[in-house]
């Protein structure tokens, strides 16, 4: 890691039997940490047998009240949470649930944004009118909780390449990227469409 990220330590380990909607189920091992660069309550799941996979699959997953608990179908968070579980079990891996709410703009100002896109803005544009970056979420923490974790090589599974370009740049190493699903509706699909025009997702949305 570069001199510029702060040590981190594992503070707790934690058995949770993890239950979704649909019925699928796996436990996981929680883990806590010290010394994060950003003072937030990131977690990492440990998920099937990391140590036994030539390289572990990794999720940075940031928070999404409206999608991961309450079911939104205004995002595709809540579906990607459920797959990205499933998946990284079956090869071991980690999840990493990353407290950064809006892209990193805090749960209120997501849903000012929302009432933004109600009048025709897309995602991005919505945080700028309200004078927020388009994307605030920094990744520091992230690579400070694989190298905790003893991880400095990993399949990431994510259709977004900043989080590949960040943790490169604090030294974690990408063997190879694995898209996630498209969990596209009538609701989402402008949102997900954003998404590839803004930032360069990689997500095949059908014309």
């Amino acid at each position: 890691m570069g001199s510029n990220v702060a040590p981190t330590t594992v503070r707790t380990r934690l058995r949770i039997p993890l239950r979704f909607d649909d019925g699928y189920a796996v436990d996981a091992e929680a883990v806590t940490f010290t010394g994060l660069v950003d003072g937030l309550e990131h977690l990492a799941l440990v998920l099937g047998d990391p140590a036994g996979a030539e390289v572990p699959l990794v999720r940075l997953h940031s928070e999404c009240l409206t999608g991961d608990v309450f079911g939104s179908a205004r995002c595709d968070c809540g579906p990607q949470l459920r797959e990205a579980t499933e998946r990284i079990a079956g090869v071991g891996g980690y999840l990493l649930y990353l407290r950064q709410e809006g892209r990193g703009i805090g749960l209120y100002s997501k849903l000012d944004a929302y009432a933004l896109q109600d009048t025709g803005l897309d995602t991005f544009a919505a945080n700028t009118a309200l004078g927020l970056p388009e994307d605030g979420r920094d990744y520091t923490a992230a690579a400070q909780m694989l190298t905790a974790l003893g991880v400095g090589t990993i399949d990431l599974l994510s259709n977004n390449p900043d989080k590949a370009e960040q943790l490169i740049a604090h030294h974690i190493q990408i063997r190879h990227r694995l898209r996630t699903g498209v969990f596209a509706n009538s609701t989402n699909i402008r949102y997900l469409q954003a998404k590839v025009d803004k930032q360069g997702h990689q997500i095949t949305l059908a014309s």
